[in-house]
């Protein structure tokens, strides 16, 4: 067994509601595990010694929202918006038609590509969702490839309904023949629950039909305008509300009263140039808030976490402590996991080092690129 111990901390943000930040510290590794976290006089031996020079340690971000199996370009689309065109859920099919005319190996080349700038930017754990096949096999292998970088791969065969096709039919294949098809390759079930993509009662029976699969739920609500989507979150438990742009006082007393976490996507609202999320209302009432990207080829194409801190501190009224917590330990909750997103004995590994005295520069600087170091399962990379 390999351990290492990272000192000279100026400050370590945990992520851990006990004891969140420390300064002067250190943090041991063991093999892939944290083994102790603590003041740097008080750090046991270890075979390998770090010095992180005065600087920050965070927990690796935790990306639990991401479409990153896709093919094409919306650059145009991009330019039509900037220059006063309304976003819509349209432009979807635009890279569905892209998507399932590339290779396995195309799809995976991509993937890989944007988990790499992701790995570099400090995020360890990303989710990453089907939604761009909307064919069995389309959606069957997106999720394949998927799988071969997280453990947390999404079935959103309810991305919209695809051109040409009643919307009844294609209900009743994303809960039948589709489902069964991409069950075997996925943790979660999702649904664009939205005007142009699908109602409130085909959310229910879409979600429900995964459920009875043995798939855990989570929810694209209330982006675009205020609909049952987030009520139909908390109604099913699902782990996460995604979006959560719209919201009535009742969608936000169904969160508070809810395990459901509400995962906010500043990048969308950067790239569509629409109204920001109320961090702050959520917040105040008690509901657990996490950030992704939402990186996506049409509506936020950013694989930045960092800049997504810097929005939400912004834009949405968090503190700079509220929005890397949401980054990683609101992360970690909205994929219900307890090995990631904050730094104590047990957890993994995966931390990140600043090239920085404290975690507000990264909205105090915006843009610049302070992550100095990556630690992934205990391995510097």
């Amino acid at each position: 067994m390999t351990s290492i111990v990272i000192c000279g901390i100026g400050l370590l943000y945990t992520g851990d509601p006990e004891r969140e930040e420390i300064g002067d510290a250190a943090v041991v590794i063991e093999d892939d595990r944290i083994a102790w976290v603590g003041e740097a006089g008080q750090a046991p031996d270890a075979d390998v010694r770090v010095d992180a020079g005065g600087r920050c340690v965070i927990p690796g971000f935790v990306d639990s929202h991401a479409h990153l199996v896709f093919a094409g370009d919306r650059t145009a689309e991009f330019a039509a918006r900037m220059s006063g065109q309304s976003y819509t859920a349209g432009g979807i099919r635009t890279t569905v038609e892209a998507t399932r005319q590339a290779s396995d190996a195309a799809l995976a080349t991509r993937a890989a590509a944007l988990v790499d700038e992701m790995l570099a930017q400090g995020t360890t754990t990303v989710e990453i969702k089907s939604g761009y096949g909307l064919t069995v096999e389309d959606e069957r292998r997106s999720l394949e490839i998927a799988g071969g970088f997280t453990d947390e791969t999404t079935y959103l065969g309810a991305h919209v309904v695809p051109a040409g096709i009643d919307a009844d039919d294609y209900v009743r294949l994303v809960t039948g023949e589709m489902l069964e098809a991409c069950a075997p390759y996925a943790k979660w079930v999702d649904v664009f629950c939205e005007r142009g993509a699908f109602d409130g009662d085909q959310t229910r029976e879409i979600l429900t039909a995964g459920i009875k699969t043995g798939l855990q739920t989570r929810v694209h609500a209330n982006q675009l305008g205020e609909g049952p989507g987030v009520r139909i979150a908390c109604e099913l438990g699902a782990a996460s509300a995604d979006h959560c742009t719209h919201l009535s006082d009742a969608d936000v007393q169904a969160l508070a009263s809810s395990a459901t976490v509400a995962t906010l996507l500043p990048g969308a609202e950067f790239s569509t140039r629409s109204p920001y999320p109320d961090a702050r209302r959520l917040l105040d009432a008690g509901v657990t808030v996490a950030i992704a990207t939402d990186c996506n080829p049409g509506s936020s194409f950013t694989s930045s976490m960092p800049f997504c801190v810097a929005l939400a501190v912004r834009e949405m009224r968090m503190t700079p402590l509220e929005a890397v917590r949401a980054a990683t330990y609101g992360g970690a909750r909205a994929l219900r996991r307890t090995d990631v997103g904050w730094l104590r004995p047990g957890a993994r590994a995966d931390l990140v080092v600043l090239d920085a005295p404290s975690y507000v520069h990264l909205a105090y600087r915006p843009g610049v690129p302070l992550v100095r170091q990556v630690f992934h399962d205990g391995l510097l990379l």
